[in-house]
Parts: structure tokens; sequence; C-alpha cells
């Protein structure tokens, strides 16, 4: 019986060594697989015969048990989590863990664990490993905003993501002159006199002058009905018919310059609205009194009155009938305005047609009576829509007031040529200097800006005059200038590139040189990794013995820092295998000579027997 014993007890030496050669070869083969975790072989005895248990010592010494093992068992298998190598590689999508914690991923609908940070982009740009698990993590809101929560796969749409933001401040600079001259007039610029009949013997009764109720005219023909003529002076003395009543005249501005900016060209029809749309025109009326409201708008001139400040900018019929055109206060809003600026055509009548005449190149002989005057600095900037669009605003600063402390106010009307609508006028409010020229309060400082682009409508954005680099300020003797330094919009832009950072933070980078959070990549720790299932591809599933995973941000909970455009290398360690190869060659050997020495001592039993 001994010698079988023996041969059973080689015979589980062989199978040991072979089992662990299988294990020795599985890590050498898998030297180059990325973040290969290397595994050994663990033994233990498969029992000891006992021919006596031993016994304590007495009136003799005591003796030790008597036992005789029966070979060696499989007590199991251990892999070493033991980080690899990070080695750099320079691909975006590849990434490696520094620390303790596993990429998740999911793959036809089951979700499973891996160290392998070799991730592509998939043709719907959702970041993927190489068998097409899709990489999870968290997106990000309409803000930006990394939402917890829900893991989701991780999109990164390069080539296809625009981004814009709307402006919502723009910081303005500047240095005002205190000692200026004090705003009193705008320009004023004078047509010839209008009349209502051919023998010029009735001038065009003048409009409501609300400053001035006395002179509050009546009887405005309405130009709408046929016979309702203008006339005026053809410069010899006799009549030129302007405007033939009941023809929809159409008067044209183009060419008016505030500040040697154009206002741009603009139509008004004196008809209904319907037959205004119908033309083009972006006015309509009946009566001069309507043409001249219309103008004020479309001129960008007000007179409201701001903190006490009138800004003097409106459009009148005089008591001479004559149209009288008086600009903004404020040196930079003196009206640069000629008689070819304005002219007069006919809807659905050629020139030349004898009825109507041709059509009247210069129907208002104007001249300029007076400049604007005052102290004032005009700056123009460039905001941005919710769609990237460029949207140009005008800022003039003018010089209202100087204060009983030494101070000034000033008042700062904003245009912009690009508000839908004909009213150019965003915003107006004034601005209060102490005695040593330090800013003290600006009121009204929100523009709001009507768009029709499909963009958000209105663009609200705020004028900051006290954040910027100095902020604006009213010194004497300074060179009144002002300009807008920064804002906080940017244009539309295209996703070209991105990066991981440590804590997972996936941040695009756009060509219009902004950047912006994509998502984020979430890990999963274990309190046993030992425990989790290798189901190949280098992938992990939960395990009995593994628990629960818990999700962690990447710096936190020990589940390590990522390292991207880098990958982990395998943790084999060659020359360790070829002392374990080694080892386990010898032990197979041994063992299998223990089988020819039982095999051979059994031979001789049966030659014994025979």
């Amino acid at each position: 019986m001994g010698s079988s014993n023996a041969l059973f007890t080689g015979l589980t030496g062989l199978l040991s060594n072979q089992q662990r050669l299988d294990v020795i070869g599985n890590n050498i083969a898998n030297v180059g697989t990325t973040a290969f975790k290397s595994s050994r072989m663990l033994f233990s005895t498969l029992y000891a015969q006992t021919s006596s248990a031993g016994s304590a010592p007495g009136l003799s010494g005591g003796t030790n048990p008597t036992q005789i093992g029966h070979g060696a068992m499989i007590a199991g298998t251990q892999r070493n989590f033991a980080g690899g190598a990070i080695t750099a590689t320079g691909i975006a999508t590849d990434m490696a863990i520094d620390g303790d914690g596993f990429f998740i991923a999911q793959m036809n609908g089951e979700t499973l664990y891996t160290r392998d940070g070799t991730f592509q982009l998939d043709e719907n740009r959702r970041l993927v490993t190489e068998q097409g698990a899709y990489v999870m993590g968290w997106g990000v809101d309409d803000q930006w905003n990394i939402m917890g929560g829900q893991l989701q796969s991780l999109e990164i749409p390069l080539g296809s993501l625009t981004v814009a933001e709307a402006t919502r401040t723009v910081y303005l600079d500047g240095a005002l002159d205190a000692t200026g001259d004090i705003a009193t007039t705008g320009s004023v610029h004078r047509s010839g006199v209008m009349y209502t009949d051919a023998d010029m013997t009735s001038p065009l009764p003048w409009t409501w002058d609300e400053d001035n109720p006395d002179l509050a005219g009546g009887g405005q023909p309405d130009l709408t009905v046929a016979g309702n003529n203008l006339y005026v002076d053809d410069g010899d003395g006799a009549p030129l018919l302007a405007i033939e009543g009941g023809a929809q005249a159409m008067i044209t501005i183009d060419g008016v310059e505030k500040n040697g900016q154009t206002i741009g060209t603009h139509t008004f029809l004196f008809g209904s609205e319907a037959e205004a749309a119908a033309a083009g025109a972006d006015g309509w009326g009946s009566t001069m009194a309507d043409f001249t409201g219309w103008l004020t708008t479309a001129m960008g001139l007000t007179n409201e009155d701001i903190a006490g400040q009138t800004l003097g900018g409106r459009v009148e019929i005089d008591n001479t009938g004559a149209l009288l055109i008086m600009g903004n206060e404020g040196t930079v809003q003196d009206l640069d305005l000629s008689s070819g600026d304005m002219s007069i055509s006919y809807q659905g009548v050629a020139e030349g047609d004898p009825v109507a005449g041709d059509p009247l190149t210069n129907p208002f002989t104007f001249t300029s009576e007076q400049s604007a005057n005052g102290e004032a600095v005009r700056t123009s900037f460039v905001a941005y829509d919710s769609l990237g669009e460029t949207i140009t605003v005008h800022v003039s600063m003018v010089l209202q007031e100087n204060l009983g402390n030494g101070g000034t106010e000033w008042t700062f009307l904003a245009e912009s040529p690009d508000a839908t609508g004909l009213d150019r006028i965003v915003g107006s409010g004034t601005l209060v200097f102490d005695s040593s020229g330090s800013f003290v309060s600006a009121s009204s400082t929100t523009l709001t800006i009507p768009l029709d682009n499909g963009a958000d409508s209105p663009l609200v954005l705020d004028l900051d005059f006290d954040e910027g680099v100095d902020g604006v300020t009213a010194l004497a003797d300074a060179n009144s200038s002002l300009a807008a330094i920064s804002q906080d919009g940017f244009p539309g832009g295209e996703l070209v590139s991105f990066s991981v950072g440590d804590d997972g933070t996936i941040l695009g980078a756009f060509t219009n040189g902004v950047t912006r959070k994509l998502g984020q990549v979430a890990l999963a720790i274990f309190s046993n990794p030992g425990g989790l299932e290798d189901v190949g591809d280098n992938f992990y599933r939960v395990g009995p013995n593994s628990g629960d995973p818990r999700i962690a941000d990447p710096t936190t909970l020990g589940a390590g820092r990522i390292v991207s455009g880098a990958l982990e290398m395998s943790n084999v360690d060659l020359s360790q295998e070829f002392i374990n190869m080694i080892l386990a060659s010898t032990g197979y050997q041994a063992s299998s000579r223990v089988i020819n020495a039982s095999n051979e001592m059994l031979d001789q039993l049966m030659l014994m027997a025979r």
C-alpha cells in the first residue's frame, strides 16, 4: 500500500505543477496586454494520514504525531492588482488610471469593469472600448455643468458640436473731461417751407410741440387723399410738386450720418400698413405728422427726460411750415444731413409719368442752422446673441451738469442698428462722478435689444462702467475717451479637440477659443477587487466576494487619477515568471521521479509474489 500511496502522491504533484505552469504561461502570454493583471497559483496539502496522534509528556517524554502526507492540491489563484507602468501614447482617447479604480463599461445591457483605457470614438462619436462597449460617466446640462446621478455613455461630438454664448455684460473703461462744455443743444437742420397749395400761400400747418403747446396747429392734410398735395419752392419762386396726394408717395432716407456712421436706409409710405408692407417700407401713415414721428425713430432721436436731463432730439413741422430736424445733444450726436439724403418716389408709377412727375431726388432743401454742442464721446462694440451672431451697439456719453459738490453728471445713449424694428435706441441712463472724478453711480445700465433672427429675444446686456481695468472716470482736462474693453459673449465655434483632466473631466476646445466641459469619466472601486470575475477581453464583472461597486469621481475615495493620452501596461514580472517556470518544471520532473520509483517498487513486489 505504501508504494501505491507514493504513486498517487506523485500524481498530485504532476497535476499541481502542470496547472501552475498554465498560470505562468497565461501571465507570460499577456505580458503585452494593456492593463493585464498577473496571477499566481496557491497550493495546499491534500490531507495527511495519521498513524499516531502523539502524546503529552508524563513519566516519559512526549511524542509527536506520526502523519504521512498524501500530496498537494490547488488552494486557489490570486490576481495581483498592483498598477502597471503608465506609458504615454499621445492619443487623446487613451486613458490610464493611476490608482485602484476601474473604468465602467456597458455592453449588451451588462455593466462590466476594466482597467484597459484603449478607447476610441464610434461613428456616433461616443467613447467606446476596443470591443465596442460604451464608456460610462456623467454628461453635462445646457449650461455645461457636470450632471451627477445616473451614469450615461459619454459623447465627444468632434466636428458636429458648435457653441455660442450671448453677451450678458460689457465692461467699459475711459476718461471723461469733467471741465468740458455742458451740452445745451443738438444739431438743427431746416427744410424749405412746404405749402398745401400751388400758389404757395398756405404753409403746411405745424405739428403739436410738447415743449410749446401754445404753438399747436391742426388740420394736417391727409396725403393719402387725391388732391391733397404738398408743394415746395423750386428755387426760382415757382411751385414744385413735392408730394402728390393719393399717389402712394414713398420717402426714402439714405446717407444720413451720425458721428461718421450711417443710420442706414429707411422708407416711409403715405398709405396703409398693408400697402407699406407690399412696398417694403418700414413706416406708413397719412400725414406729415405721421412722417415726422417715424423719422424721429428712424434717425435714433429722442427728447426723453433722463433724471431731469432732456436729450433734445426730435423732428417737427415748425410754425413756418418747414421740416425741422433737431439732433440729440452732444457733439458726437451731430447729424450730417444733406438735401440729397432724402428722396421721393411713387409706387406703381413709372418715372416720367406726367401725372406724378419724375421722382424728386431733393424734395426738401435742407440748411444747417447750428451744430450740436457739449462735451461728448462715443464708442462702438460688438456683442453676441445666443446664436453667436454679432450685434453692433453704439454708446454716446454727453456731459449734462456740473454738480454742486464738484462732481459731474453725464447721460449715455445706446443705439443698435441691428435691433429688430425701426427703433435704434436700446437704452439710456446717467452716470455720476464725484469731485475726484471717481465713479459714483449709474442708472438704467441694462440694454434691451429685440431680435428676429431666431436667437433668444430680446438680447439683454448690462453696461458696467466701474469693473473694468480702471473703470470710467471724469477728470479735469482729460481727453475724453471711452472703450469697451471686454464682454462675456462669444461667437459660434466648432468642437475640434478635447482633453481629459486628472478628475476625468472631458474639456472640449472650440474654434472660437472657448473650452467647455463635455462630460466626466466615472470610476468604480471595490472593497475586494480580487473577488472580481474575469470574463475575458480585459473585462471583469462583479463576483460574489468582490463587494458592490462604489461609483466615484476620479481622485476621490482612492479611485486614483486619470492620465490622459497614456495606457497602463501589464504588471507581469517576466524575471519572476521565469523563476516560477523553472520551479514548476523542476517540481513536475521530481514528481514524475516519485511515480517512477513507486512503479519500480511495485514491480519488485510483484516479482516477489511470483
